[in-house]
């Protein structure tokens, strides 16, 4: 990554950023300066459930170019989709954009399970239950995310073999059609 290089996609970055940070902080300094537990958890499970919606359906896909989603099949089993760009999109994804996606995503989920952890000492269950629901929410995307990028890996190893494997196959009958 050249050292002058800047986030391609600017609007989308903030907005990755912005509502982990507005759930983060509404948290802990509600927990402060408000004495509601159901404004407290209202406005804190609204934020980080805008975050998920917004990681999983806008910054995911232009961020990292995955996109994630489970459906129930008819069996009433979990099916996960997975969808990435194609190899050479893939190759061209902002090496800037890409650290700040997988970055705060994971740090976002740290700091949840640190709340958490307050929140166990001080014995606040109340205020477990906020942590959990937002932790849950940033565990679904980590989850649904890291598989899709195990997901595109496979797809684009499978795409090398079979490129090579059809390059060396019209290498030998071109070599044999001369002969």
């Amino acid at each position: 990554m050249p050292p002058g290089e800047n986030y391609a996609h600017p609007k989308i970055c903030f907005f990755h950023v912005l509502f982990k940070a507005a759930s983060l902080a509404f948290y802990i300094l509600s927990t402060i300066f408000i004495d509601s537990f159901v404004i407290i958890f209202v406005v804190t499970v609204l934020l980080a459930a805008l975050d998920f919606w917004v990681v999983k359906n806008v910054s995911g896909r232009i961020l990292v170019g995955l996109r994630w989603w489970n459906e129930i099949n008819d069996l009433g089993e979990s099916d996960w989709r997975f969808e990435c760009l194609d190899q050479e999109s893939m190759a061209r994804m902002n090496k800037k954009d890409s650290w700040l996606f997988w970055w705060t995503l994971y740090l976002t989920a740290v700091v949840w399970i640190l709340l958490g952890i307050f929140s166990l000492v001080r014995f606040q269950a109340d205020f477990l239950l906020v942590v959990g629901i937002c932790l849950t929410l940033s565990l679904a995307n980590i989850i649904g995310f890291t598989k899709c990028r195990k997901d595109a890996k496979k797809q684009i190893q499978a795409f090398a073999s079979q490129t090579i494997a059809s390059r060396v196959s019209s290498t030998i009958q071109s070599a044999f059609t001369l002969v």
